[in-house]
């Protein structure tokens, strides 16, 4: 039997979010927060704004839109579509922006980010569902359908190689994030925060201040937050998941060698302009060491590690 529930065990909450919701001054309306759920993770949304239920049901059928893209447990999503059929056309453009990106941190982190890792993470949830360690013979044939050049795209279709599959779970949470951040900016929002897994803050407070973000590696609350305004959060834990339940074989799994990350690290929280940057940042940093964390973020001079241990 797996322990594979959701992507993470930590918690990451605001401070907000862990206590009774302040009242905001009396100008301004009372801040509010709805507390749900997506692609499995805890998630939340607070603001203040006398319309603030009819703007989180805007967000909540825009993070509905995107699972319906990026589920990997909805038939008709088009990460499904292309992973069943191996082709897709006219792919959606949240699809294609989410795989450039991608593009770019698998260059940045020399093959460590792959989501062509997902024929290895289907091997080891079924083995290990029935208490068995997958092969040597079986990892050769599951690595060999990965690869990123066996991924091909462009604006009128995506590709495959045979017997290939993606999986987005490195990315998607903060790249649904983004977009919901996306869309009440363009409806005039200011100050609020928004959490599906990955924080994206717009903003800061609507009673002021920036937004503080308490990490919680599963032992301890960190006692530094992270400040948030205008900014993005994403983190990983390398063991919060893990295939069995002696919590020995994390979920994130080295493309370049089929092995699951080590124990060198508990938390890694990175901050970035954009969350799915920041979520694919931090899924690539389970398997580096420091000198390569710090290489890799190099490529991206806006992006910062606010937590390592």
């Amino acid at each position: 039997m797996t322990t594979i529930t959701r992507r993470r065990f930590l918690s990451i909450a605001a401070a907000a979010a862990a206590t009774p919701l302040a009242v905001a001054p009396a100008h301004t309306a009372p801040l509010y927060q709805w507390r749900g759920t997506a692609l499995g993770a805890d998630a939340s949304i607070t603001l203040a704004h006398p319309q603030a239920e009819g703007i989180v049901q805007s967000a909540l059928a825009e993070i509905a839109r995107l699972e319906r893209i990026f589920s990997l447990h909805d038939r008709q999503s088009a990460l499904v579509q292309l992973n069943s059929g191996g082709r897709l056309t006219n792919p959606p453009f949240e699809l294609l922006e989410c795989l450039t990106l991608c593009r770019s941190v698998h260059a940045a982190s020399g093959g460590l980010f792959d989501p062509t890792i997902q024929p290895l993470w289907a091997l080891y949830a079924e083995h290990h569902a029935i208490n068995r360690a997958p092969s040597n013979a079986a990892l050769v044939a599951a690595r060999a359908r990965t690869g990123w050049t066996g991924l091909i795209f462009d604006t009128t279709t995506a590709s495959l190689r045979p017997g290939m599959a993606l999986s987005l779970n490195g990315v998607a949470q903060g790249y649904i994030a983004d977009r919901v951040a996306d869309l009440l900016r363009a409806e005039g929002l200011e100050n609020v925060l928004v959490n599906t897994g990955e924080f994206q803050a717009i903003g800061g407070q609507p009673q002021g201040g920036a937004w503080p973000v308490t990490l919680d590696d599963g032992e301890r609350l960190h006692r530094d937050a992270v400040i948030l305004e205008n900014e993005a959060l994403a983190s990983s834990a390398p063991h919060g998941i893990t295939f069995d339940q002696a919590g020995r074989i994390s979920h994130i799994l080295n493309p370049l060698t089929g092995q699951p990350a080590p124990a060198r690290w508990r938390l890694i929280s990175v901050t970035a302009p954009r969350a799915a940057l920041a979520d694919a940042l931090s899924t690539a940093f389970c398997l580096m060491d420091r000198a390569g964390i710090a290489r890799t973020l190099t490529s991206f001079p806006q992006a910062r590690l606010a937590h390592l241990g």
